[in-house]
């Protein structure tokens, strides 16, 4: 799984540790996956790793099959919120493809790259998680990057699934809202609205989030979870705008 050295990523690196799955733990800090391992009960392989790169992710991935021989769930989970409240006349292009090389093209390198090895592992298939975001439904103002990239993963999800039914490999989406995590502290003290006003929301347990990726981990290979909205239940998600 990548982006796993904290937030949602570390919350579900335990959880399916809980549930007797051999972890390899992807991320930027290597600091950070040594803790994300030893919350998980150790033996974990941290393999430090920058998503938006073809030969790191490949390295990533030969060193999950040198270690566990096959790969059998990738938790795409690694993602970057830069420019996030950011008007889009002031958004600087450069921020604007840091946050798709992120949230995009590093959510396809680790895709493709889980695809090809379970598509030629024996038994072959698998099953790819995509962590989406309610931004892949509706915008939070001064968010066009994100809720861009964020869309463009259910379009990435839907062809994964699509392509991936020949050889056994399921693909599905979970979209967040509002767990609590570093990230989402400050929707707590108060956020902006699509009215232009500050107000605070509501949060939901990081580990609801966990629970809900273990159960789409767990399905049988001939069932899969397309898609799944997971949000703190008062949060201004359905009336948001």
């Amino acid at each position: 799984m990548t982006g796993a050295g904290s937030g949602i990523g570390r919350s579900v690196a335990v959880a399916l540790a809980e549930a007797g799955w051999s972890l390899a733990l992807a991320g930027r800090r290597p600091e950070a996956l040594a803790g994300t391992a030893e919350l998980a009960g150790g033996g974990a392989l941290c393999v430090p790793t920058d998503v938006t790169s073809p030969a790191e992710v490949a390295a990533l991935f030969a060193a999950v099959r040198d270690r566990f021989g096959r790969v059998d769930l990738l938790f795409n989970n690694a993602g970057s919120f830069a420019g996030g409240g950011t008007p889009v006349e002031d958004l600087d292009p450069a921020t604007w493809r840091q946050v798709v090389d992120v949230n995009l093209t590093g959510t396809f390198l680790c895709a493709q790259a889980a695809y090809r090895q379970m598509r030629g592992q024996s038994p072959r298939g698998g099953r790819i998680i995509n962590n989406g975001s309610v931004s892949a439904h509706v915008p939070r103002p001064h968010s066009v990057a994100y809720t861009a990239t964020k869309h463009a993963v259910t379009g990435l999800t839907k062809a994964l699934a699509l392509d991936g039914r020949p050889y056994g490999i399921a693909c599905g989406q979970i979209d967040v809202g509002n767990a609590a995590t570093e990230m989402t502290r400050r929707m707590e003290e108060g956020i902006l609205q699509a009215n232009g006003t500050l107000a605070p929301e509501p949060v939901m347990d990081v580990a609801d989030v966990a629970r809900t990726v273990v159960h789409m981990a767990s399905l049988p290979p001939e069932a899969n979870i397309p898609f799944v909205t997971v949000t703190a239940t008062a949060m201004p998600y359905l009336g948001r705008g």
